[in-house]
């Protein structure tokens, strides 16, 4: 059973993607425009390193690279092949895939963009032919890092459905409007199946702990249920239920975002249910609250276990009768909202407390779903890191290839702490610092710092560092206690006896921290 959920999952993580491919060739009349995205988002989803679209010129017979990820401009232009020659030549001129699973052992793998010429990592390689009818007019290239747990023969798949994709948008471009219009219509409904089957557009993430998270989403976003989102600060609470919402009937209505955390306890309810105009100081005209904006859509209510008892109570109105009044006002309003909630704290210590109530906890917790923390699924650090990079070299107009190893290595060891959104900060500085197109270990900042980057690595023995720490302890407890060495003992834990024993060892003056003579 793992094994055949696993493949349904990676199912749906490549319909989803071949979804947004679709859709890049679809929204452009000029194809040629979008292949450098679609190669993008293929290096995102996949972890491919590289990628190339080369076309064949068939008035020179030369094969060119016209669109690449990974590359600089000057690499790209070296991109120039003749029928026959190298790799991309000879899949043009034969019409057959190739696949290399290691460049360093293959001959015929020329490198003629150099764009490995200093890698130390080995790298394996694929490429397909794009064929037009059974007319080859061009190839699509990919390569990876080397890793006997990948199956290159799914790549090499995928790889071909993507050609095929680009190859049938091509068609649509040569034939009749009337037939490219109907065309379209049938990609629309192939667009509506694919969509049954998603991993969210806007998260990131393939380990098992997400997939979990988004099975729920597929199952909840179609319903109106009510639904608690828990999870740490930083793990991405919004997005699910963003998620849901765009995924759900009431995607084309208002998504309203409410902190309960940020607004002053006073203001909340004016904030969630409006007020009349003089309810209070300041209120100098009526106002629409939150629910109403929401009305017929959804409202994340963020933080909910920070809401004072007084509005837990008009909330717990409006999820059982779906009524409730504006502050100052006696006119009843309705509303049609599905409600999505949000937290980080622990709802059930908080009932305990009295802090929350139990009723209002139980209409909320309909549907749960529990957002792991990064450390839960480290496997999705390398996805998000890479996906930040790409953001922000944009906005800094950088251009950074990628993330060395030792710096890898510091991100997958790290505990994240403030998950997500600690490594988005993270991200976003290291892309600033850059000045090679690399991100490396020493642009992370210090928390995240190894020993050995930071050459800190900790010198002595074991017995050594133990005395060390023991001779500390043992200064400590005396100047909490004022030189007595008996407090100090029994606050250490251990008789007077073993206290003399240690003070004459380390050659400590208990003298030294009276009052009289303490100068810390």
């Amino acid at each position: 059973m793992p094994s055949v959920l696993n493949q349904a999952r990676r199912d749906v993580d490549e319909l989803s993607l071949l979804l947004e491919i679709s859709e890049l060739l679809d929204r452009s009349t000029d194809i040629r425009d979008e292949l450098g995205p679609i190669l993008r988002l293929l290096a995102r989803r996949t972890g491919m390193l590289r990628g190339t679209i080369a076309l064949l010129n068939r008035e020179r017979n030369e094969v060119i690279i016209c669109a690449a990820h990974g590359l600089t401009q000057e690499q790209l232009e070296r991109g120039r092949y003749q029928l026959g020659e190298g790799v991309i030549g000879r899949v043009v001129q034969e019409g057959r895939p190739v696949v290399i699973p290691k460049v360093s052992e293959d001959a015929t793998f020329l490198n003629r963009t150099q764009a490995r010429a200093l890698s130390r990592e080995e790298v394996s390689y694929l490429c397909v032919p794009i064929k037009l009818e059974s007319v080859v007019v061009g190839a699509l290239s990919a390569d990876r890092l080397f890793d006997k747990s990948v199956s290159l023969e799914e790549d090499l798949r995928l790889l071909q459905i993507i050609a095929s994709l680009i190859a049938r948008a091509v068609r649509l471009r040569q034939r009749s409007q009337e037939e490219y219009e109907q065309l379209v219509r049938d990609n629309m409904l192939l667009q509506q199946e694919l969509r049954r089957k998603f991993q969210p557009a806007n998260m990131i993430g393939r380990s098992k702990a997400m997939q979990a998270v988004y099975d729920l989403m597929i199952q909840v976003a179609p319903t109106d249920a009510t639904v608690l989102i828990r999870g740490e600060s930083g793990v991405g609470k919004e997005l699910v239920a963003q998620s849901i919402h765009y995924n759900s009937d009431r995607a084309g209505k208002p998504f309203i975002r409410v902190n309960c955390a940020a607004l002053p306890e006073h203001i909340v309810e004016s904030e969630l249910f409006g007020h009349e105009k003089g309810a209070f100081t300041g209120a100098i005209r009526r106002r629409e609250g939150r629910f109403e904006m929401a009305n017929r859509g959804t409202i994340f209510l963020d933080e909910i276990g920070d809401l004072s008892p007084q509005v837990q109570i008009r909330l717990l109105r409006v999820l059982q009768e779906k009524e409730f009044e504006r502050v100052g006002g006696t006119e009843t309003i309705r509303v049609n909202v599905r409600v999505i909630a949000a937290t980080n704290r622990d709802l059930e210590q908080l009932m305990q407390e009295g802090k929350f109530r139990q009723d209002l906890y139980y209409r909320l917790n309909v549907f749960p779903i529990y957002v792991p923390p990064l450390r839960e699924r480290k496997t999705d650090i390398l996805d998000l890191a890479n996906f930040f990079v790409e953001k922000y070299s944009k906005e800094n107009n950088k251009y950074v290839r990628r993330i060395s190893t030792p710096a890898i290595d510091m991100l997958m060891s790290y505990h994240w702490p403030g998950n997500v959104r600690e490594l988005e900060n993270v991200i976003e500085r290291a892309v600033i610092l850059t000045d090679d197109d690399v991100i490396h270990g020493h642009h992370l900042p210090p928390t995240l710092q190894t020993a050995e980057a930071s050459n800190t690595v900790m010198k002595g023995t074991l017995t050594e560092t133990l005395e060390r720490v023991e001779r500390e302890m043992i200064v400590e407890a005396l100047k909490n206690n004022r030189g007595n060495k008996a407090k100090a003992a029994r606050q250490l834990g251990i008789s007077e006896c073993l206290m003399g024993l240690r003070v004459e060892k380390y050659g400590i003056d208990p003298r030294r921290y009276k009052p009289a003579n303490l100068k810390e």
